[in-house]
């Protein structure tokens, strides 16, 4: 085995760092502050984060077929020109929940945008429970509803035959699978593939390698954890210099490099002080895996 090496890329402190999503065409990697409010673009060439400011909590970035990128923003799905800074609405959804936003969201194989929400939180993971849904942007720009009643909506991704579907309702603290139906994004048969033990805390973002494992980045557990999900078995850990990972993907020029987001958000002071990378972006390197590049949204 390579040895695995970690390194804190960005250090600007993110709130609320997630959605880490590797865009190819800039050779950066795309990123959110949630509570920050704000799209972020690191450059591994010149070592710096750009941002642009968002009038609402923004939770996922992806990529657009025909340029740009798509957002979750508040409770919209909205489309973002990175040079004009110009984010216009497509669509909104919980229009009957007063407190409610977006959280983590991924584009399928097909091009759909799948995002989830949940209640605003008082403090971190501390929330009204029960009031999120689970929701598809169609390329056509239509939206279906999937199912409701979920705590904190969060990781996603498809199998590589694209026949199975991973989610996280991340106080449900398991990672869980469902039928795909590639065709019409359709989703059924849900059941859990791995439940989180203590010291790994809450799952939150999620992606998956090119052996087909999962990556599951754990809130408050300070680490990332490879799981099976076919045996439900978990293959190996990797621990972070921080305590609230939240996500992961893979990036680099052959996808080989795995970045993860962190939060700082519900930190005292003297937390971080023990950790001052809090909320920084890491770069892991030597895991002896690729991962798959990103689909872009098809509308």
């Amino acid at each position: 085995m390579s040895s695995v090496s970690i390194e804190c890329v960005a250090s600007e402190g993110c709130r609320i760092g997630e959605s880490p999503v590797w865009d190819d065409r800039e050779g950066a990697l795309l990123y959110v502050d949630i509570t920050g409010r704000k799209v972020c673009r690191w450059s591994p060439v010149s070592g710096q984060a750009q941002a642009i400011a968002l009038d609402a909590p923004v939770s996922s970035v992806a990529l657009r077929q025909s340029g740009g990128y798509v957002i979750t923003l508040g409770t919209t799905f909205a489309a973002l020109k990175w040079k004009e800074e110009l984010v216009t609405t497509i669509t909104q959804v919980d229009k009957d929940k007063a407190n409610t936003r977006f959280n983590d969201g991924k584009v399928d194989p097909a091009g759909r945008y799948f995002a989830g929400t949940m209640a605003e939180e008082i403090r971190p993971a501390v929330l009204e429970r029960r009031q999120g849904s689970l929701y598809t942007l169609f390329p056509d720009l239509s939206v279906v509803k999937h199912f409701d009643q979920v705590d904190i909506s969060n990781g996603l991704d498809w199998s590589l035959d694209h026949r199975t579907f991973f989610y996280i309702d991340s106080l449900s603290y398991s990672v869980d699978a469902f039928d795909y139906d590639l065709q019409t994004g359709k989703i059924g048969n849900r059941r859990s593939i791995y439940k989180l033990e203590k010291e790994e805390s809450i799952p939150d973002g999620m992606c998956i390698d090119r052996e087909g494992k999962l990556w599951v980045a754990c809130y408050d557990g300070g680490r990332v954890i490879r799981l099976d999900p076919e045996t439900g078995k978990r293959l190996q850990t990797v621990k972070l210099p921080v305590d609230k990972t939240t996500s992961c993907c893979f990036g680099g020029k052959d996808y080989s490099e795995m970045f993860v987001t962190s939060a700082s958000d519900g930190m005292d002071k003297e937390w971080l002080s023990r950790q001052p990378q809090a909320g920084g972006i890491f770069k892991i390197t030597g895991l002896g895996v690729k991962g798959v590049p990103p689909y872009p949204f098809a509308g």
